[in-house]
């Protein structure tokens, strides 16, 4: 058989939406679902895109075969190419909101509310400001699962307070993967904490949200104690210590997820940090083995003695 190109639109077969072109012929757009008589067929399997499909290809003088009239193909058509025999299918555009095969090890069972905090997080994130319109693409590896593998560093039953929690990140991810874990989301804007609510509703997480800053008074009343603080892009370390330390027992951590910049931020900070109450710091990578860049943590111990009150007092005007 000579080289050609078939493509199928929404996924029909035999149907408007076939279309045909080889070396020197024009592209062909089937009117009719008949396949065109005379014309040699071919059968394949599609690689779990379609069961089936039929392709014809141009005839050798480059004239349309009957029933078909030149047109240029649609955009986004499947394009499969048949040379020498041998049956090729191009890989259809990937759905960003389709988990990768890892997920499944950190979610387990509960990766079906991972996939639809995922694609409320896709549909609703940009318009609300929550992520930026090229994150899409890459919300699993940037913000689910790099969220999610956190909980490496949390032990059991521990309670977690996502401190500027935004689009609910780390908090939600890790409420999914750790049901164990009670989680309460810290968020200021009254926006935001309207998302959260509709997010949590509808995944049925079993959470508290709180609206309102972590160097409030009212707010370090009501969370103090807590095990541990999270932070993803809320502050340098600094003032991030200064606000979510006091929220923590002493004994317990903070940590807050940074980027390639952390060891000099944690150098540049270090003085603050301790001020603060911190009085152990390191950085540690969690989920090596599910992700590409694994994701940094800067984990701030917090120290025996210190008041619940220490650090920044500065109210903000909310947003």
């Amino acid at each position: 058989m000579a080289a050609g190109y078939v493509g199928l639109e929404a996924g029909r077969f035999a149907s408007p939406g076939i279309l045909l072109h080889g070396p020197g012929a024009p592209w062909f757009h089937v009117k009719q679902a008949a396949r065109p008589r005379g014309e040699p067929l071919r059968r394949w399997l599609g690689r779990g895109v379609v069961p089936a499909a039929e392709a014809w290809c141009p005839r050798s003088d480059g004239a349309p075969p009957g029933g078909v009239s030149r047109e240029t193909p649609p955009v986004g058509a499947l394009t499969f190419h048949v040379k020498h025999g041998v049956d090729e299918v191009s890989e259809p555009a990937r759905d960003p909101i389709q988990p990768p095969p890892v997920a499944e090890r950190v979610f387990g069972l509960r990766l079906p509310l991972a996939v639809r905090y995922a694609r409320l997080l896709a549909e609703h994130g940009v318009v609300r400001g929550l992520i930026g319109p090229r994150e899409v693409e890459r919300i699993w590896d940037r913000h689910v699962l790099n969220s999610a593998v956190v909980s490496e560093l949390l032990p059991e039953g521990w309670r977690v307070v996502d401190v500027g929690s935004g689009a609910g990140l780390p908090g939600i991810p890790l409420a999914i993967a750790r049901p164990d874990l009670e989680v309460v989301l810290l968020e200021p804007m009254a926006r935001r904490v309207a998302w959260l609510e509709d997010v949590a509703w509808e995944l049925g997480l079993a959470m508290s949200i709180v609206r309102g800053r972590a160097e409030e008074g009212v707010v370090r009343e009501r969370l103090a104690g807590s095990d541990a603080a999270t932070a993803r892009a809320v502050a340098p370390l600094a003032r991030l210590a200064q606000w979510s330390l006091p929220l923590v027992r002493p004994g317990g951590r903070l940590l807050a997820l940074k980027g390639a910049s952390a060891a000099e931020e944690l150098t540049r900070d270090a003085a603050a940090v301790s001020a603060a109450g911190g009085v152990r710091s390191e950085i540690v990578s969690c989920g090596g083995g599910v992700l590409d860049a694994p994701t940094t943590v800067v984990v701030i111990e917090r120290g025996a003695g210190t008041s619940d009150r220490d650090g920044g007092r500065r109210r903000r005007k909310d947003r």
